[in-house]
C-alpha cells in the first residue's frame, strides 16, 4: 500500500517490542559500565578543576590552578619522563618478542603446547607475586647475581644508604631477607631492572595474540608464495607482516596502555626510588592523591594521562589502524 501525502506510517508493534527487548536485554551492562566507568571518569574531569584534600568535605573551585601547577611540577616532568622511556622500552620490545613467539609456537613441533603454555603463563599470574619472586631473584645473594658470579662477572655492592625502597622489599629485610641490590637500588639500571620483568610477564599475552592472527592467515597464501619462489624471508615481511597489521596495531594499543599506567611493579619493588629514578605518572597519582591528600591536583594528573593515552592511540589508529 502506497504511503499517502501527510500521513505517518504505523509503526510496527513487533519492531517495537524488539527494540524493548534488546533495551532490557543490555541494561544490566549499560548500568555497570555507567556506573563503574563512565561516572568515575566524569568524576575525575570535575574534581580536577577543584582543591580536595580527601579528609575535609569542601571542595572549593581552582579552575586550571591544578594544571598550571602540574606543568611547573618538577617531580610530574621526571615521572612523565620515565613513564615515556618505559613504554618506548618495553612496549617495542615485547612486541617483537611477542611476534617471534608466536612464529615458534605456530610450527609443527613436539611439545607445542607445552611451550606456549609455558610462555603464557607469566601473563596470568599475579604482578604483585611476580614482583616479590623478581626482588629476589634481583637480591644482592639472588639467582641472578649468583649466575653472574659463576660466569666470572664481578657483583658490585648496593648502595645502603638512605635510598627510598618499596614496602614489600623493607618487609622483606626487617626479618632478615637481604633483597636490595644494586639492580634496584642503583638509580641509573633500577627502572631498567623493572622494564626487563615486565617485558618477561607481558610477551605471553602478545605471543597468544600474534598466534590468533597467524592462524587467521590462508595457507593457500603462502603455497602460493612458495611456487613463485618467494623465500621464508620475503614470505614473512611480504606476507605475514602486513596482514598481521591489524593485530599489530592491537597489540601496540594494549602495550601503551599498560605501560602508561605501570603501577603495582612500581610500588612493590621501589616506591619510585631510588632518587625518584622508577616514580612514573601511575605511580605519581597515588603518592599525590593518598599519600599528600591532594585529590584534585592527583585528579588532574590522570587527565592528563588520560589524554597522552588517547593522543598516541589515535596517532597509531591513523598509523596502522586504517583499511587498504
Amino acid at each position: 500500500m502506497v504511503a499517502l501525502p501527510g500521513r505517518r506510517r504505523s509503526r510496527d508493534p513487533l519492531a517495537a517490542e524488539d527494540a524493548v527487548a534488546g533495551w532490557l536485554f543490555i541494561l544490566p551492562a549499560v548500568a555497570i559500565v555507567g556506573t563503574f566507568i563512565l561516572w568515575p571518569i566524569l568524576q575525575v574531569f570535575w574534581l580536577s578543576f577543584h582543591e580536595w584534600s580527601v579528609i575535609t568535605p569542601e571542595r572549593p573551585w581552582v579552575g586550571l590552578d591544578n594544571y598550571r601547577d602540574l606543568f611547573n611540577d618538577a617531580d610530574f616532568q621526571l615521572a612523565l619522563r620515565n613513564t615515556i622511556w618505559f613504554a618506548l622500552g618495553v612496549v617495542p620490545t615485547q612486541t617483537v618478542l611477542g611476534l617471534i613467539l608466536a612464529v615458534l609456537a605456530n610450527q609443527k613441533i613436539r611439545g607445542r603446547s607445552f611451550f606456549r603454555t609455558a610462555f603464557y603463563f607469566p601473563s596470568i599470574s599475579s604482578s604483585v607475586v611476580i614482583s616479590i619472586i623478581f626482588l629476589w631473584l634481583y637480591a644482592q645473594r639472588g639467582l641472578i647475581n649468583f649466575v653472574l658470579q659463576k660466569m666470572g662477572f664481578p657483583t658490585p655492592q648496593p648502595p645502603w644508604l638512605s635510598n627510598p625502597r618499596g614496602v614489600v622489599e623493607m618487609a622483606l629485610n626487617a626479618v632478615g631477607i637481604e633483597s636490595v641490590s644494586v639492580w634496584l637500588a642503583g638509580p641509573s639500571v633500577a627502572l631498567l631492572s623493572i622494564m626487563m620483568m615486565n617485558i618477561w610477564t607481558t610477551m605471553g599475552t602478545m605471543m597468544v595474540v600474534f598466534l590468533a592472527g597467524l592462524q587467521d592467515i590462508p595457507g593457500d597464501v603462502y603455497e602460493a608464495a612458495s611456487i613463485d619462489g618467494a623465500s621464508r624471508r620475503q614470505q614473512f615481511f611480504d606476507i605475514t607482516v602486513p596482514m598481521l597489521r591489524p593485530v599489530i596495531f592491537f597489540v601496540l594499543t594494549l602495550g601503551f596502555i599498560g605501560t602508561f599506567q605501570v603501577f603495582d611493579q612500581i610500588f612493590v619493588m621501589t616506591s619510585g626510588g631510588p632518587a625518584k629514578s622508577t616514580i612514573t605518572l601511575g605511580y605519581l597519582i597515588y603518592q599525590q592523591g593518598f599519600g599528600n591528600f591532594a585529590m584534585g591536583y592527583a585528579a588532574a594528573i590522570a587527565v592528563v594521562l588520560f589524554a597522552i593515552i588517547m593522543s598516541i592511540f589515535l596517532i597509531q589508529r591513523r598509523i596502522l589502524g586504517r583499511a587498504d
